[in-house]
């Protein structure tokens, strides 16, 4: 059978444009994308941490949720690229925060009751760095959301100090001295697991909701984290605001026992 030479001619005018767009398409999926992000987070900041007191003395048990009372510095960034169904991301988070209390009793010496005139004078600071770094997966995709498998691992480096003066009758209890001071730090390495992605809004999908969650394991107990948001985008990228919890348990015969941030973020996410 013969076919006619505009058919035939047609057939290899399609061919001659699918060629492109397929090698477009291959290209596409071999290219880098980058994306990075700058948020201020404004977190309020919970825990407990044990203070020795000295050699013999027994500890100072404070909760970071009564004591603390302002921000000093607060910063977060992410970096993520991805090439196809594979990419890495990483999180960089670092606040300084801190407090102090005249005449309160929101302090505990384990084994002790505290006599009713037993008063302190308590400055506490807390710095924490978190610094995730994980591989992602590609594990669903559409037009209208993303989702994405996340694994690596975390360090979490805290320092805090407390300052303390003890005022009243303490006679009872075998403190070295009425006043003192104590530097603990831990730093710990956690493997981590957990999803990220995002799911547009709307048919010009120009607003979308960004979410993350995580839990882990390892020289810490437990700790886990949670964001969610709201998002706008714009040519160069996107205005995000959301919320985020992060948690840490430690194990037994820590002194810092637990940790826990928990407030509203806002940012910019630029993408190349």
């Amino acid at each position: 059978m013969k076919i006619p030479s505009t058919l035939a001619g047609a057939g290899l005018f399609a061919a001659a444009l699918a060629a492109p767009v397929a090698a477009q398409a291959q290209s596409a999926a071999d290219k880098w994308e980058f994306q990075m992000a700058l948020y201020g987070y404004f977190p309020a900041l919970g825990g407990t941490t044990q203070f020795p007191t000295g050699a013999s003395g027994p500890e100072l048990d404070v909760s970071s949720k009564t004591l603390i009372d302002h921000l000093k510095m607060a910063a977060m960034g992410t970096f993520g690229g991805k090439k196809g169904k594979w990419g890495f991301w990483s999180d960089l988070f670092y606040t300084d925060v801190g407090g102090n209390k005249t005449a309160t009793r929101d302090f505990h010496i384990p084994g002790y009751d505290l006599p009713a005139d037993v008063t302190g004078n308590l400055n506490l600071d807390v710095k924490t760095t978190l610094w995730t770094l994980a591989g992602t997966y590609e594990i669903g995709k559409s037009p209208d959301y993303s989702l994405d498998l996340v694994a690596g691992a975390r360090l979490a480096d805290m320092k805090q100090r407390l300052d303390w003066t003890i005022n009243g009758d303490i006679s009872g209890i075998p403190l070295p001295g009425r006043s003192g001071s104590k530097d603990l730090t831990i730093q710990n390495w956690d493997a981590i697991v957990g999803l990220k992605g995002m799911a547009y809004i709307g048919g010009d999908r120009k607003w979308y909701l960004p979410y993350y969650i995580d839990v882990g394991a390892g020289q810490s107990k437990l700790t886990w984290q949670f964001m969610a948001g709201v998002g706008y985008q714009f040519g160069w990228g996107s205005l995000v605001a959301a919320w985020r919890y992060i948690d840490y348990e430690m194990k037994s015969g820590v002194p810092i026992q637990s940790l826990e941030f928990n407030g509203p973020m806002i940012g910019a996410v630029f993408r190349f």
